[in-house]
């Protein structure tokens, strides 16, 4: 048996994060969702998704198999209907498939599997989706607080110095390896979650619902309220609320980042802060690339940067702010609402030179001991190709 998470047509609604990669690799609380399927199968998956990122993420079984819509938002009536799924069965919702099993499966396509497929069908009464890149940090309360219980149950956590203020320190976990001195941390709104290897350094000042996995570091005097995730090997500093780093990003030092999503691989420079309220505490619209207009997102919203972006000391950014891919930002005063992939600065006039945004992304890699291989180099030339 094996899993497979598969993408709609709809994946591109949540750009830029999916330009880059599948819905699946999108992280919301402590687990991304593939390692959330993963975890609940106990099976290693594949991916549906565009083709041109199939090399990185590939769709190579032909076995049997158990089909998940990466972007459903499951709920216990699914889950009951999940358990009980045999054969050429399909769980639907209208016309959208949510779930099946088959055994006739063959390297399908985003938008192959439809109902026709599958010889029964058993109807949701109803289901959400994961669909705009705000919802990401709309979710993230939840999503953190019921992957804590998963993450930690039957297990014990490692012990952390005296030094430390801990409030509720039921709900406070630490993997081996993690190094907290002098810090205080409040779990009594939400789980506090300390990855292997992590480092909390003194005088930072956390609120749950919070977590950081593996070899992320706050810094020195750091501010962070719930609900915040820093992903593998982040480093974070100044003032943090409701945000998620997905992974291998940098926000080191003073200045506020709030109910934003930051791709991975980006670093935001010294100084820099993001509004997430408009002064007349309106609804915030934010630039959909796919639907080509300003969608509602709520009355907060931040900064959507996508992966390998990085911005200049002191950089504001506007309400709702969306960067996409490999953006290299600076320029005076507020932000434009849309800066578009490979953008070099503020204005649409000026592109990123493809190789010089290669050899910039390998520099930032090595610093955390990795490379920009050739399946994530031809993703970025596929982009690239498409401005």
């Amino acid at each position: 048996m094996n899993l497979v998470l598969f993408d709609t047509s709809q994946r591109k609604l949540l750009y830029p994060f999916t330009l880059t990669r599948p819905v699946a690799d999108i992280r919301v609380g402590i687990f991304t969702i593939r390692e959330f399927w993963e975890r609940y199968f106990q099976l290693t998956s594949f991916t549906i998704t565009e083709q041109y990122l199939q090399e990185k993420f590939p769709n190579t079984t032909t076995n049997t198999v158990i089909l998940v819509n990466s972007s459903l938002l499951p709920n216990e009536e699914f889950f009951s209907l999940l358990i009980e799924l045999k054969d050429d069965e399909a769980i639907v919702d209208g016309e959208n498939v949510l779930a099946a099993k088959t055994s006739s499966y063959n390297n399908w396509q985003v938008d192959d599997i439809q109902l026709e497929k599958f010889s029964t069908h058993k109807r949701v009464g109803s289901a959400d989706y994961l669909l705009y890149p705000w919802q990401i940090f709309q979710l993230n309360d939840a999503a953190i607080k019921y992957d804590y219980d998963v993450i930690t149950m039957g297990r014990t956590s490692a012990s952390v110095s005296s030094t430390n203020q801990l409030i509720n320190p039921d709900k406070i976990f630490a993997e081996e390896g993690a190094k907290l001195q002098h810090a205080i941390l409040n779990a009594e709104k939400g789980p506090i979650y300390i990855g292997k290897n992590c480092e909390i350094m003194e005088g930072s000042i956390i609120r749950g619902p919070f977590a950081m996995l593996d070899g992320s570091v706050v810094k020195m005097g750091t501010k962070i309220y719930g609900a915040t995730v820093l992903g593998p090997k982040c480093v974070a500093g100044g003032e943090i609320k409701n945000s998620i780093m997905v992974g291998y990003s940098n926000k080191a030092h003073d200045g506020y980042l709030g109910d934003s999503v930051i791709g991975e691989w980006c670093n935001i420079g010294a100084g820099t802060s993001n509004s997430n309220l408009k002064n007349t505490a309106d609804t915030v619209k934010v630039w959909s690339h796919e639907e080509g207009k300003f969608v509602p997102a709520g009355n907060k919203c931040g900064l959507m940067m996508g992966d390998y972006s990085r911005c200049a000391i002191n950089t504001s950014f506007n309400t709702g702010t969306v960067t996409g891919v490999s953006c290299n930002m600076f320029g005076a005063g507020l932000s434009p609402k849309y800066i578009p992939d490979f953008s070099w600065g503020f204005t649409n006039d000026n592109k990123y030179d493809f190789s010089k945004a290669c050899d910039a992304i390998n520099n930032w890699k090595k610093l955390k001991n990795q490379f920009l291989t050739e399946a994530e180099k031809n993703i970025l030339k596929h982009i690239f190709e498409q401005l």
